[in-house]
């Protein structure tokens, strides 16, 4: 009688315990990447009655005999299902679709979460809601290499990004072939030097025969050196070019004028600059970030460049991860090392960005939790009540 009022005991226990964790999911059902837990229960040591016996020649064999000692707690298990995606439209917020964590430096330690709630702080330093930096690699003169030791992202608002000379433009499209000889084509296009002065050019076609046109550049700036050229086309229309035009600017700066995809043909005029390269100095005012964590500014001058990558780390046990508060984990003995890479490689999920991971918690299920929790506590009661009046039976036997 004694062994049922134990293990009623036990039953209460386990079920305050599967409560906790059911009000505790409850709590944080808006808790950003929140991951809701799961109780497992197990049985205690049972008492043995009876010995088994084996099979006789006279007699079969006996299955034991047991009467349990209650229960006891198997184990919490975390949930790392995806959560929903919640749309901020805040630049610095990101979510992982699929597995994977971010890698956070939290000073002394290295933790890892799924809340990619961040923002910059004072220094340009990519931060969480705690103050820990975000880990990542960042990257020079627009590339980043992803094989390295990781680092802090920072992303300062007054980056700029220094001058590109230009070296080349390129002029593409149809001049129409019935063109008049004298009749001519201007075209304009601004070049840097080196100091990333703009350098506004002036590109004349002017057709000198059925078959050639002379090409002029000159720039408004003075100081520059211009070198006319000369194109010519055979009878299907393709270009050849016989001498090609340049202009040397003040500084030294040589920009070469290729015409080689230029045609004529009977179609209409849709000559024109295709390509040209250089650029002025530019600073960051923006950035957005890709699938595979790459960070790209986009600056004053037009320009776009990588700045950073993200890095995520996975695990081959992310159950045996610890929860460490503030929506971190912290590795185990039994997580595995840490599996640090880019977004969108191996098993790591990819990164969207200006949204962020909901909690995963099922509300339905913890209603019904709570309800089972509940009935359990309930019944364990009962049984200690009904093991207590049976005990009462039994004192009262003798009057």
């Amino acid at each position: 009688m004694l062994r049922s009022l134990f293990s009623g005991i036990t039953g209460l226990r386990q079920h305050q315990t599967m409560m906790d964790v059911v009000g505790n999911n409850i709590a944080n059902v808006n808790t950003t990447g929140y991951k809701s837990s799961s109780v497992v229960f197990e049985d205690t040591l049972s008492q043995m009655m009876k010995s088994p016996g084996s099979p006789g020649v006279s007699s079969g064999g006996m299955n034991p005999s047991q009467v349990g000692l209650g229960v006891q707690l198997g184990g919490i298990g975390t949930n790392f299902t995806q959560g929903s995606a919640q749309n901020t439209g805040r630049s610095t917020d990101m979510m992982i679709q699929g597995d994977g964590f971010f890698v956070l430096n939290a000073g002394d330690e290295t933790v890892y979460s799924r809340n990619g709630a961040f923002s910059f702080d004072a220094s340009g330093s990519l931060v969480n809601n705690e103050g820990m930096h975000v880990q990542g690699w960042t990257g020079v003169d627009g590339v980043i290499s992803a094989d390295g030791p990781t680092s802090n992202i920072q992303l300062p608002a007054g980056t700029v990004l220094p001058p590109v000379p230009s070296t080349q433009v390129t002029v593409g499209g149809n001049i129409q072939s019935s063109m008049e000889v004298g009749g001519s084509v201007t075209l304009g296009v601004a070049s840097y030097d080196l100091a990333g002065n703009e350098h506004p050019l002036t590109v004349i076609l002017t057709k000198t025969s059925d078959t050639t046109f002379s090409v002029d550049v000159s720039d408004a700036a003075a100081g520059s050196t211009p070198t006319p050229g000369q194109i010519s086309f055979d009878p299907t229309g393709v270009a050849t070019v016989d001498s090609e035009p340049n202009i040397v600017m003040a500084d030294g700066t040589t920009v070469a004028i290729d015409l080689s995809a230029v045609t004529q043909f009977g179609g209409p005029k849709t000559v024109g600059v295709t390509e040209k390269d250089g650029s002025a100095a530019g600073t960051l005012q923006q950035f957005q970030i890709s699938a595979d964590g790459t960070v790209t500014g986009m600056f004053s001058n037009g320009e776009k460049r990588a700045m950073a990558q993200i890095a995520l780390a996975n695990f081959n046990n992310p159950q045996g991860l610890e929860k460490g508060g503030g929506s971190i984990y912290r590795t185990s003995v039994n997580s595995g090392l840490p599996q640090v890479g880019s977004p969108a490689n191996g098993t790591r999920g990819s990164l969207i960005g200006g949204a962020l991971e909901m909690s995963n918690v099922d509300l339905g299920q913890e209603f019904t939790n709570l309800i089972v929790a509940q009935r359990g506590f309930q019944a364990n009661s009962k049984v200690i009540t009904s093991s207590d009046e049976m005990l009462q039976d039994l004192v009262n036997l003798k009057r």
